[in-house]
C-alpha cells in the first residue's frame, strides 16, 4: 500500500534518477553477488521507465590489475583480483537486463570508486541541467548507494530513496543504513516505496 505523499512534496522535471551499479557482476553468481538484486529489479525498472531521459545508470569498473589502483584501493583489488578487468568477463560489468534497454535516452556513467560523484563530472552535469533532487536506487545500500547519498546531501540535493529498489549483500547493514537515513538525515533524505515516489513524480 502506497503512502500518501513524500514528506517534502512532489517531484518535478528537475529530478534525476540515479541508478547505482545494477550490473551483472552483482546479480550473478560471483564473489560480489547481491542475493536480492533480482528481487528489487522490477521496482528499479519501474523508476527508470517513468523518466528514462532523466535516468543515469552508474557502472563500477575495476582497474586492469590491483597495482593500477591508488592507495588502499590496491589492497582492496588484491582481495578481489578475480574481478579486476584483466581477469573478469567484461559482460559482468554491463547493466542487467532490462535496464540496458533504456540506454539511450538514459545515460551510463562509469566510476572507479564508491561514489559516482568522485572524478566523473556528475555534480557539474546535474547543476548544468538544473537538477535539485535525485531518486537514488540500486546497490549496495551500505556501500556505493551510501557514498552517493552522502555526496548528494553535501551538494544540497534533495535525496529520495525507494526502499524497495535498494539492495545489499548484508541484510543487517541494509537495515542499519535505512534506519540511519531516516533517523539522522530526515531534513535531507526521504524514504518511501516505489509506488509512492512514482505517484509523486509528475
Amino acid at each position: 500500500m502506497a503512502r500518501e505523499a513524500l514528506p517534502w512534496g512532489p517531484l518535478n522535471e528537475r529530478t534525476v534518477h540515479l541508478c547505482i551499479e545494477m550490473q551483472n557482476v552483482f546479480a550473478e553468481d560471483t564473489l560480489w553477488r547481491t542475493p536480492w538484486m533480482k528481487r528489487v529489479l522490477p521496482h528499479v525498472t519501474a523508476i527508470a521507465g517513468r523518466h528514462p531521459e532523466r535516468t543515469i545508470f552508474t557502472r563500477f569498473l575495476p582497474p586492469a590489475k590491483p597495482g593500477d589502483a591508488p592507495g588502499t584501493w590496491r589492497r582492496y583489488f588484491e582481495r578481489w583480483e578475480e574481478l579486476t578487468a584483466s581477469r573478469a568477463d567484461p559482460w559482468l560489468f554491463e547493466l542487467v537486463e532490462p535496464l540496458k534497454g533504456f540506454v539511450p535516452p538514459a545515460r551510463v556513467l562509469d566510476e572507479r570508486f564508491y561514489s559516482p560523484f568522485h572524478g566523473t563530472g556528475l555534480a557539474q552535469a546535474l547543476r548544468g541541467q538544473g537538477c535539485d533532487a535525485v531518486v537514488i536506487a540500486g546497490a549496495e545500500t551500505d556501500m556505493c548507494v551510501l557514498a552517493a547519498v552522502l555526496d548528494a546531501v553535501d551538494l544540497g540535493l534533495r535525496v529520495v530513496l525507494p526502499l524497495d529498489a535498494l539492495c545489499s549483500s548484508s541484510d543487517e547493514m541494509h537495515d542499519a543504513l535505512i534506519a540511519l537515513y531516516a533517523g539522522r538525515f530526515a531534513q535531507q533524505v526521504e524514504t518511501a516505496d516505489t509506488e509512492t515516489i512514482l505517484s509523486c513524480w509528475s
